[in-house]
């Protein structure tokens, strides 16, 4: 049966959040010498509740969305296309999918320079809509592994990793130039019984297509096809003391953000979040060295707990590991920092401010001194304080986990955080808690948000009954498209942007996949330029 997922094992249940090692042994400090054994310099481095009338989505637990669309829900056809009479008539939005060669799946939406629009597909691969004249092009054109994507990475004499190679394109963000975006994937995913991507590396019988697959590229659209360099986010050997055989955490790249201040692609990801240079000129044979593979890997403001499998209340004598997972909110503050939301706890990562020092930066996340910066924005109800200051949750019931699904900047240079489960927040630039916004939406259950500078208005996206809401910055109003959007309104909302590229402001809503008694109903593209 063919798999039409959301993000698949991308969205995991919070009950079941990774607890992972960077070494098997990580407790939620990480010592100096788990970074790289050459820690650069100071200086840059070099390199809404729904009525009866509209679909049955299900209302969703307490987690976030589950780990992939049953088999058994779909058929092998997969999700069919809405109709395009179908799609709402809404003043000032057009509304394209599959009906003009589009995805089934709308994961992510961002635009290069020239303004084009390229659409997150999942297994469909990339696409493109083109800016025109008059607007944007009929139809979308479509890009997979056959076109230079490259969703795995290298072995260590610059050659593809044995095995199948698999394509689930989950994320995208515009880049420098005027036809550059970086492309972000999801792993393979694993065979019954063996590891997933994030820990295949370590387990017993390492499978370098599960280990070395996934992470992202940077595609450049030339008269020809595409230009493409990828970013393999791993560790090599000898770089981290530690794990001197080397590391391969980073995999499913759910969240991009470029950040022309410094040249940074960030990759938000399981387990932790990374840089890239954004120029990086790529290097086959780099084999994870910290002077060739372009950027720096990785960071998590981690807390300590265990999995408690069995949720009986104890470790059943695991011993508490770091507890992290998740990055979705990725929002660049404008001076080379950067806010990041994870499954667990968020962090303000002072990337700049620590004169793009990444490992010190790093190490005001992660480490003991530092535990006030990792972020608690939907507070657990219950920890033990250890004698360092550090506290540790033992099992998940200690646990309310924050599932941060999008961040946006403030104008003040907080952050606007919203929750898979828990609404919306705004946190001011020092992390404190602002406000609180819940209250203004049609539910709880929040897959997107983006904020838009004109008429300090926020944008919205629900993932069950709620489609989008409009609302002022200081949640004094808002306006709900649900019944407006009328088939569209019952299917999850996951990427929202605010694009001004070219002049003029639109915004772009990439509403995903619905699965329904019927067998499922396709996803579209909504692009408004109303005001």
């Amino acid at each position: 049966m063919r798999r039409a997922g959301t993000w698949g094992v991308v969205l995991a249940l919070a009950g079941a959040v990774a607890v992972a090692g960077c070494g098997g042994s990580e407790g939620a400090n990480v010592e100096p010498d788990e970074r790289p054994v050459v820690v650069p310099d100071s200086g840059t481095p070099d390199a809404s509740v729904p009525d009866a009338g509209q679909p049955d989505a299900g209302r969703p637990d307490s987690g976030t969305p589950d780990s992939g669309t049953p088999d058994s829900g779909i058929p092998d056809a997969g999700p069919q296309p809405l109709p395009a009479e179908a799609y709402p008539t809404l003043e000032g939005w057009r509304f394209v999918g599959p009906e003009a060669g589009g995805p089934s799946e709308m994961l992510d939406v961002a635009t290069d320079g020239s303004g084009n629009l390229w659409v997150a597909g999942g297994e469909d691969g990339l696409f493109l809509l083109r800016k025109t004249a008059s607007g944007y092009a009929e139809r979308f054109e479509r890009f997979t592994m056959a076109d230079g994507l490259r969703p795995y990475g290298y072995m260590p004499d610059g050659s593809a990793p044995p095995g199948t190679k698999y394509l689930k394109v989950i994320s995208v963000e515009g880049g420098p130039g005027s036809a550059t975006v970086f492309v972000g994937y999801q792993g393979k995913p694993p065979p019954a019984g063996a590891y997933d991507c994030e820990n295949n590396w370590d387990g017993p019988n390492p499978d370098p297509s599960i280990y070395k697959s996934g992470d992202a590229d940077r595609v450049t659209l030339t008269s020809s096809g595409l230009q493409v360099v990828h970013y393999d986010i791993f560790s090599g050997p000898g770089v981290v003391a530690r794990e001197p055989q080397g590391r391969e955490r980073i995999c499913n790249i759910y969240r991009l953000a470029y950040d022309p201040a410094t040249d940074t692609i960030w990759f938000g990801a399981n387990h932790g979040f990374a840089r890239g240079d954004g120029h990086y000129p790529g290097n086959p044979t780099c084999n994870g060295q910290m002077s060739c593979w372009g950027g720096e890997e990785h960071t998590h403001p981690a807390i300590a707990g265990c999995s408690d499998s069995d949720h009986n209340g104890n470790c059943n004598g695991e011993s508490p590991g770091p507890v992290t997972d998740r990055y979705f909110g990725i929002a660049p503050t404008g001076n080379g920092d950067v806010w990041f939301g994870g499954a667990n706890r968020s962090v303000k990562f002072l990337y700049g401010s620590r004169n793009r020092n990444y490992w010190k930066a790093a190490s005001e996340t992660e480490d003991f001194p530092y535990a006030a910066n990792r972020l608690d924005i939907w507070p657990d109800p219950f920890y033990e304080v250890q004698p360092n200051g550090e506290p540790t949750y033992y099992t998940p019931k200690m646990r309310d986990d924050d599932n941060v699904s999008a961040m946006a900047l403030t104008p003040d240079g907080g952050a606007y955080v919203s929750s898979f489960n828990h609404g919306l927040r705004v946190l001011n630039a020092s992390g404190n808690l602002a406000g609180d916004l819940t209250d203004k939406l049609l539910n709880p259950y929040l897959t997107a948000m983006a904020y838009d500078s004109s008429g300090d208005t926020l944008w919205v996206g629900y993932w069950w009954g709620g489609g989008i809401s409009r609302m002022s910055g200081n949640g004094s109003g808002a306006t709900h498209l649900f019944q407006s959007l009328g088939a569209l309104g019952g299917h999850p909302v996951y990427r929202l942007r605010v694009d001004r590229t070219g002049g003029g402001r639109r915004v772009l809503a990439a509403f995903g996949a619905l699965q329904d008694k019927s067998g499922g109903k396709a996803g579209a593209l909504g692009i408004y330029t109303g005001p």
